[in-house]
């Protein structure tokens, strides 16, 4: 029976986050991932500049053999629209990355011991142990598998399907010979929403990638809307005429409304786990990685005794800080259900509207500083 600190079962952006932070305040930490790594994860793929100053990411290293698209601006409209509002900025308010790379590079980063390759087969509680796959004992457990962590489902029971967003991407490396084909700016991904704004596209180049994806709160309906999606890009000459794929899918909860509990006696879920993405745009990078780091510190400063009233402030500070702003609220009370595109065309054919709240509030989160953790 091998022992430690914190067992993390995921070793994504949440996991890696969380073992990170940790292991600078010296916990003995395993991470056990069903996945080897590199590993395949299609993922539109891009982290703000607060992601880049919480990891405290050396930008010129990273670049070095991988992919580090700086983001100046997005091209945003309606799928079938015939006009999209560009959004241009004077500096990178993103930057696009690959989840093969930067997954693997977090998690070997981490510093943690790493169990890969190994499904979880069983969780159970001794005394103030758990105890995985009988093989791993540790008195903190973090659930950061996605939403069907095996931790999420001994902690809260069988998936909720409630604010589920469905997703298709695929990404591959542009053929040089078709590169110019290929009509999307590297520096500009493309976002198109659906008329009922239930779901959204995009279509973005990350260097010598093409990414593109159709993501939607009904799945039943994705299908549709993802062909209806390939098919508006190839008549804009954004993807050529004869492209296709097989897609992957993928799916995840957003942060609102709340249908998980992320926190028990010496267990936390983080991330996708514990269904955090952002409830304005899914995005679930940032909110997976703050997240990691929240709860090592709370477990930092549980001192040994990991009861549910001493974790709690971990899920109450954290559901806060991705819940919908003000703004958010007050929209989402105009916005949402079933709108007709001759509601949304006036506010997606809005260039204030597009920078200051689908861009800068809704994706980029810009007005939240980096989290400032010692």
């Amino acid at each position: 029976m091998d022992t430690c600190d914190v067992l993390i079962a995921g070793g994504g952006p949440a996991g890696s986050a969380c073992a990170w932070q940790l292991r600078k305040s010296g916990f003995d930490v395993i991470v056990v991932d069903k996945a080897t790594f590199p590993r395949d994860k299609v993922c539109a793929g891009w982290i703000t500049p607060q992601i880049v100053d919480e990891l405290q990411i050396d930008i010129g290293a990273y670049r070095d053999g991988r992919t580090f698209q700086p983001i100046t601006g997005f091209r945003v409209g309606l799928v079938g629209a015939p006009e999209a509002v560009e959004a241009t900025y004077d500096h990178p308010v993103s930057f696009g990355i690959r989840r093969c790379e930067f997954d693997h590079y977090l998690l070997q980063r981490s510093g943690a011991r790493l169990r890969l390759g190994v499904p979880i087969a069983s969780i159970r509680r001794d005394g103030g142990q758990w105890i995985v796959n009988d093989a791993i004992r540790a008195p903190m457990l973090v659930g950061a598998g996605g939403h069907f962590c095996p931790v999420a489902r001994t902690l809260n029971g069988a998936p909720d399907r409630a604010a589920l967003i469905s997703a298709q991407e695929v990404e591959f490396r542009i053929d040089p010979r078709e590169a110019a084909s290929f009509n999307v700016a590297p520096e500009h991904p493309e976002l198109y929403f659906c008329p009922d704004l239930k779901g959204y596209g995009w279509c973005f180049r990350k260097q010598d990638y093409l990414n593109v994806g159709f993501g939607r709160l009904d799945s039943r309906a994705l299908p549709k809307a993802s062909a209806e999606f390939v098919d508006f890009l190839k008549a804009r000459h954004t993807i050529p005429a004869t492209a296709s794929w097989r897609w992957h899918g993928h799916a995840y909860l957003v942060a609102e409304p709340v249908s998980r509990h992320a926190v028990g006696d010496g267990v936390m879920l983080v991330g996708d786990a514990a269904g955090l993405a952002y409830p304005q745009s899914g995005e679930g990078i940032r909110p997976a990685i703050e997240s990691g780091l929240i709860a090592a510190s709370t477990i930092v400063k549980a001192d040994g005794r990991y009861t549910r009233d001493r974790l709690g402030s971990y899920e109450a500070g954290f559901r806060r800080r991705v819940s919908t702003s003000s703004v958010g609220r007050v929209l989402s009370r105009v916005v949402p259900d079933a709108m007709p595109a001759a509601l949304a065309r006036p506010f997606l054919g809005s260039p204030w509207f597009v920078r200051h709240v689908v861009l800068n509030r809704w994706f980029l989160h810009a007005q939240q500083p980096a989290l400032a953790l010692s």
